[in-house]
């Protein structure tokens, strides 16, 4: 179904908005559209009050205490439960630790243990680069003759899956188109053939109701930083599928996995739960800030998340299509809301330059290479209002060629 005949008027649907109430309990800059949401989340108001608490009270009071007394030593365990909430995982299936690409690294080289006699990882050729480089080590790792085998195009995939397929490993929602790949269908086709599923989520968890316990997933990955809003650089987590917990190891076999780490036994022996997953202590202060982050979702209902992601998508597609091809810029994330993520993406020449302009005027998104103008869309802090004004502010710049200029040329560090 192609949403976008719909027309939206932006007053009406930011009245009729159910989560327009959630704006309140995000610090946003005056003056700023924020569309990059789907690279760093916002603050939460109660995020700044709750690390000042840990920092001046259960830090700076009760010291080394508070492992026990504010139980820190349980942060990933709690915060995996509130991410797993929103991902349709069951108890004691995820975790919060370390980073994506680390909890990769752990998954993918379990489900190689449990796959022992097949040999293929398949991706795609246009999935997040940690992720092909995290599995091409893992497969130099084992030397066993394991390899990274990638399709050019989303259709290719079920094809490509044979018998000597050990591990699909998909991002499930495109980082630059916003494409959205069928997880329940895939790991369907997957598992018929004997092959495990890894799932990346991390722009998925926060911006659509996902259900890895419907989808028999294997193991799922994601960042906190992102719709979860975290914090930059905030513990990412990990989903283990109950019928994979136990019995064999992720080498990463640091004391906070091993079954009783305060015996402080000299040889490893793994919980046999999803504590196996934990290696080193956890960052207190970060997991604090994801806790209490993760807090605001009590009061969220996915659906509405979803709806209203649907809606602002569609919406941005309709303002900026009535100019995008007087001025080059080509549509990429599909106009199907079923096949898409919580983001829309355009091809143009001078991209680059043209995202600069946008954020000097106040509107930020980002620029993914080569030639990728991408906006996310972030339901809890957005509103349609918003949206209609970075659509005219792109127009604006886009006849006026303000993106012509030698400071919107020169990338920085982070583009």
């Amino acid at each position: 179904m192609d949403d976008t005949t719909i027309k939206i008027d932006a007053p009406q649907a930011d009245l009729a908005d159910p989560l327009r109430a959630f704006r309140d309990r995000f610090e946003l800059p005056e003056g700023v559209i924020y569309l990059d949401g789907n690279s760093l989340g916002a603050l939460p108001k109660s995020v700044r009050q709750r690390v000042a608490k840990t920092i001046a009270e259960e830090w700076g009071e009760q010291l080394i205490r508070s492992w026990n007394t504010a139980d820190w030593v349980h942060l990933p365990q709690r915060v995996g439960e509130k991410i797993a909430r929103l991902i349709g995982a069951g108890e004691r299936t995820v975790v919060a630790a370390d980073s994506t690409s680390i909890n990769l690294f752990k998954v993918l080289s379990a489900a190689l243990e449990i796959n022992p006699e097949r040999r293929k990882i398949v991706s795609e050729r246009d999935n997040f680069p940690t992720d092909l480089y995290i599995a091409e080590g893992v497969a130099k790792q084992i030397g066993k003759g394991h390899r990274l085998v990638l399709a050019d195009t989303p259709q290719d995939i079920p094809d490509m899956l044979d018998e000597d397929v050990a591990v699909l490993m998909l991002t499930h929602v495109n980082y630059r188109n916003g494409y959205r790949h069928d997880m329940a269908a895939l790991t369907r086709a997957a598992h018929d053939k004997g092959i495990l599923v890894i799932w990346d989520l991390a722009h998925t968890a926060g911006a659509m109701p996902v259900d890895l316990t419907g989808a028999q997933a294997d193991f799922a990955i994601g960042c906190g930083y992102k719709y979860l809003n975290g914090g930059p650089g905030a513990p990412a987590f990990l989903y283990v599928n109950p019928r994979h917990q136990g019995g064999f190891r992720q080498p990463l076999s640091g004391w906070f996995g091993h079954r009783a780490p305060f015996d402080f036994d000299s040889f490893y022996s793994p919980s046999g739960s999803i504590e196996h997953y934990l290696c080193g202590t956890p960052p207190v202060l970060a997991m604090v800030a994801m806790d209490e982050a993760m807090s605001l979702w009590d009061d969220v209902d996915m659906e509405s998340v979803r709806a209203k992601s649907i809606g602002l998508c569609d919406f941005f597609i309709q303002e900026v299509g009535e100019f995008a091809e007087g001025f080059g810029l080509t549509l990429v994330t599909p106009r199907d809301s079923g096949q898409r993520g919580s983001q829309v993406s355009y091809s143009c020449d001078n991209g680059y330059a043209i995202m600069q302009a946008l954020i000097a005027r106040g509107v930020i998104g980002d620029f993914r290479a080569p030639d990728i103008i991408r906006f996310g869309m972030t339901p809890l802090y957005l509103s349609f209002a918003e949206v209609a004004q970075a659509a005219s502010i792109l127009k604006e710049i886009l006849a006026t060629r303000a993106w012509d200029q030698p400071e919107y040329q020169v990338r920085g560090a982070v583009t």
